[in-house]
């Protein structure tokens, strides 16, 4: 690795057994599929791969495709669980290299990212138990490097009614344990099928968007976005610093078009 640690975060493909299976007018297989061409296609690989939950729709036929297509492009696949997913069966899909789902992984020699199981089983909405908050106090302590925390619900408002009856419930307890350690430099997570970025106290708030289809950001009731298709880029340098992109997959094949006309 290079001294920036370059990610790319996947969220919320809500994969079907059926490779044809559409889910919200969207087929679910081949846009994630279109996702992973485009992230994989320049010329600086990642250094990790980042899928923050929802990798099935409540079919956990839908993970041998997520293991078919990630498993073939040698490079470390985190994740955590989605409210979508079967935990037990997403672990067993998943429990070999270069699959880790949960815990925390270091990167290069300057950032740890930390995986959070924020999913009560059986609900869309989240809680973090207090043994997930012990192991990301644990964690983050006795370390000198800087932490990126990843989870699948969103633990501040999203400034959607309904969305907003889905986030991470006991928030004020996780950034409890945030808040003691100064080296946390961002927190990112799914579920919302949109882009948000913010910061709290210095901290970078993140939402990456779906591989398959967007929430209408702001919205008081559910309603479905006409955005394509996205990814998060993140390079993470060796002072705490980061940058990030979200590339909606629209915009990149208009930019390719604009490049080659």
């Amino acid at each position: 690795m290079t001294s920036d640690v370059r990610l790319i975060q996947i969220s919320d493909p809500h994969l079907l057994a059926d490779p044809n299976g559409v889910l919200r007018g969207v087929e679910s297989l081949s846009t994630f599929q279109r996702v992973l061409s485009h992230a994989m296609s320049k010329r600086s690989p990642p250094d990790a791969l980042l899928c923050t939950g929802d990798i099935v729709n409540d079919d956990a036929g839908g993970y041998a495709h997520f293991t078919r297509e990630l498993g073939a492009l040698d490079r470390p696949v985190l994740c955590v669980p989605g409210n979508h997913d079967d935990a037990g069966m997403m672990r067993r899909y998943l429990c070999d290299a270069p699959f880790q789902v949960g815990g925390y992984v270091d990167l290069g020699a300057h950032w740890r990212l930390v995986l959070v199981d924020s999913c009560i089983p059986g609900e869309a909405g989240g809680r973090i138990s207090q043994r997930e908050l012990r192991e990301l106090d644990r964690a983050l302590s006795g370390t000198d490097r800087y932490a990126m925390v990843c989870l699948h619900h969103h633990p501040v408002s999203m400034a959607s009614t309904w969305l907003d009856q889905v986030g991470v419930r006991n928030a004020d307890e996780l950034f409890d344990v945030l808040d003691r350690h100064a080296r946390v430099r961002v927190i990112s997570w799914g579920h919302v099928h949109q882009c948000f970025e913010a910061r709290r106290h210095g901290v970078r708030l993140l939402a990456t968007p779906s591989t398959g289809g967007q929430f209408l950001p702001l919205s008081d009731d559910f309603a479905i976005d006409s955005r394509p298709p996205a990814y998060r880029r993140l390079t993470l340098s060796p002072d705490g610093t980061l940058d990030t992109e979200v590339v909606w997959l629209e915009t990149a094949a208009n930019a390719l078009a604009s490049a080659s006309a």
